[in-house]
């Protein structure tokens, strides 16, 4: 969808100021929250994409006075509610007020390591043949979809050059909504930077996305 997460190009939001000695966390509440996401991730009742669709869904407003970490705890408070964990009036609270949805697991502490060593692989094997290959010239898609997609706003309509061809993957737009994984072929895109960001671009930029399959067309 096209929401306040889908900021590349656009004008009107300030500079981009790195923090020098940038630590890990700013406070200890952004560690809380880190956990909370991985431990509430592990109960099995939604995916990463339905997970990044959640923060999506935030009001705008909401979403750009937010920190990171801030956005991670707004999309949590949704999908335990949407899942039957914890009701708005729980959220609201601060505590429980009845029996809710029972995790299909629990992530202890002795299992941590473990679980994100193994992380969350998304490659998948794919029935047919890639339909592009290295050094095909395509153009990415142009719309403009209500749900969730991983095509940036900024690299709608543009064409480009297959650089890579990097596997099958689970695709995110039906991952997301509950449509089964359906996974597809990914291809590394490269643009030029006029293409992207029009005239006066600096010439020796280029910009790259890994697009799905259904996302590009051959030219």
């Amino acid at each position: 969808m096209n929401g306040p997460h889908d900021l590349g190009g656009q004008m009107g939001f300030g500079p981009v100021a790195p923090e020098a000695d940038e630590p890990i966390f700013h406070a200890d509440w952004e560690k809380r929250a880190l956990g909370l996401t991985l431990i509430c991730g592990a109960f099995g009742a939604w995916n990463i994409d339905e997970s990044r669709h959640a923060r999506e869904t935030i009001p705008p407003a909401d979403y750009l006075a937010a920190s990171y970490y801030e956005v991670w705890i707004r999309g949590i408070d949704m999908l335990l509610e949407r899942h039957g964990f914890a009701s708005g009036e729980e959220l609201r609270a601060g505590r429980s007020l009845g029996a809710g949805t029972v995790p299909k697991r629990v992530l202890k502490a002795d299992m941590v390591e473990g679980v994100l060593a193994r992380g969350g692989p998304c490659d998948r094997p794919v029935d047919a043949e890639p339909r592009f290959a290295v050094g095909d010239r395509v153009r990415t898609k142009n719309f403009h979809l209500t749900g969730h997609t991983r095509l940036p706003r900024y690299a709608r309509a543009k064409s480009g050059v297959v650089e890579a061809v990097q596997g099958g993957f689970v695709f995110p737009d039906d991952n997301a909504h509950g449509r089964g994984e359906n996974p597809q072929w990914v291809y590394t895109v490269v643009f030029t930077g006029a293409e992207i960001w029009g005239e006066g671009a600096d010439p020796s930029l280029t910009v790259s996305i890994d697009a799905w399959e259904s996302y590009i067309e051959h030219m």
